[in-house]
């Protein structure tokens, strides 16, 4: 069991436009260390308080002397500075090691409160609020897609991110894309709408439509994400096992400092034509053990759909490992 500390200490010289350059606007900066090790810190003044595990709560006190000597020169620290020192001090904490109780993890929208249900689901929520990227494995009805919206959501409510970006292979259309009729966002629809549903459960129809006319939330189709770059956004790739390898690393390298990305897939539905290799597939086998990556793998006992999908999951899955092969 890890153990837990408490640290005190105070910052010199005393400057309070350092301070407040420290800790950010609302105390983001703080925020973010502590969500990022795992620890709650208290200030009254140039007075802090670190409390957590004692590993991390070392960690903390480094991240926040360091920024501090970093705000002598400038009058402004960024997220991305942040990131850095808390990435140095290898101690970001992980889902893995995070006990499960069996208490429902919450998920705070203006319309509803998601609960993730089961180890698994809370894991995986875990690793949404931890990790800058983030896989979604497992079969159909298991909650990824769902729980990734609510996540999302709930970053751009709490202005942890500035905007929501969808991203779906289209498989079926292609090179194509550009030949079906309407705008962009009248092509790519279809192969959004259950992201669009879990939009609309969770934020009102009016509010979705208001906030994609702002582009709060982009419709950004994975054809179209070549040469961008993804700063402060929330995204979901779903369907990934339908994207090719070189559109999975392409996707994997357009994310930007403070943005989270989840990558939603089941490897056993992969649409593409006969030859091409899944990215996402070769993506879990890349990126095993990379740091600051999450993998929540789910099963049939996860679905949380009808009880006939499940048998069904389960049903196919016992199939596949008689007739190993089988198209």
């Amino acid at each position: 069991m890890t153990s837990q500390n408490s640290r005190q200490f105070d910052l010199h010289p005393v400057d309070q436009r350092r301070l407040a350059t420290l800790c950010g606007q609302f105390d983001e900066h703080l925020k973010q260390i502590e969500r990022r090790l795992d620890v709650t810190i208290g200030r009254r003044g140039h007075h802090f308080k670190v409390d957590g595990p004692s590993e991390n709560v070392a960690a903390a006190t480094e991240v926040v002397r360091h920024l501090y000597r970093e705000t002598e020169g400038n009058d402004d620290i960024d997220p991305e500075t942040v990131h850095l020192y808390v990435r140095e001090s290898g101690l970001e904490r992980l889902p893995d090691d995070v006990p499960f109780d069996g208490s429902l993890t919450v998920i705070k929208t203006p319309k509803l409160k998601a609960k993730a249900r089961g180890v698994n689901q809370q894991k995986y929520v875990h690793s949404m609020r931890s990790y800058d990227l983030n896989f979604g494995i497992g079969p159909a009805g298991t909650g990824k897609t769902w729980l990734a919206v609510a996540c999302a959501v709930e970053a751009l409510k709490d202005e942890q991110v500035k905007r929501i970006l969808l991203v779906r292979p289209a498989v079926e259309a292609g090179e194509k894309l550009g030949f079906l009729p309407g705008d962009l966002a009248q092509k790519v629809d279809p192969y959004l709408r259950p992201l669009y549903d879990a939009l609309y459960e969770m934020l009102g129809f009016e509010h979705v439509t208001r906030l994609i006319e702002k582009s709060v939330i982009e419709i950004a189709p994975l054809a179209f994400m070549r040469g961008r770059t993804l700063n402060n956004s929330f995204i979901i790739l779903d369907e990934s096992q339908n994207t090719t390898r070189e559109q999975m690393k392409m996707f994997l390298t357009r994310i930007g400092f403070g943005s989270t990305a989840v990558i939603t897939g089941d490897p056993s539905q992969i649409d593409l034509p006969r030859g091409q290799n899944s990215g996402l597939v070769q993506a879990i086998d890349v990126l095993q053990g990379v740091a600051g990556v999450g993998f929540t793998h789910f099963e049939a006992k996860d679905v949380v759909r009808h009880p006939l999908v499940q048998r069904v999951v389960e049903a196919y899955d016992r199939f596949d490992k008689a007739h190993p092969g089988n198209p």
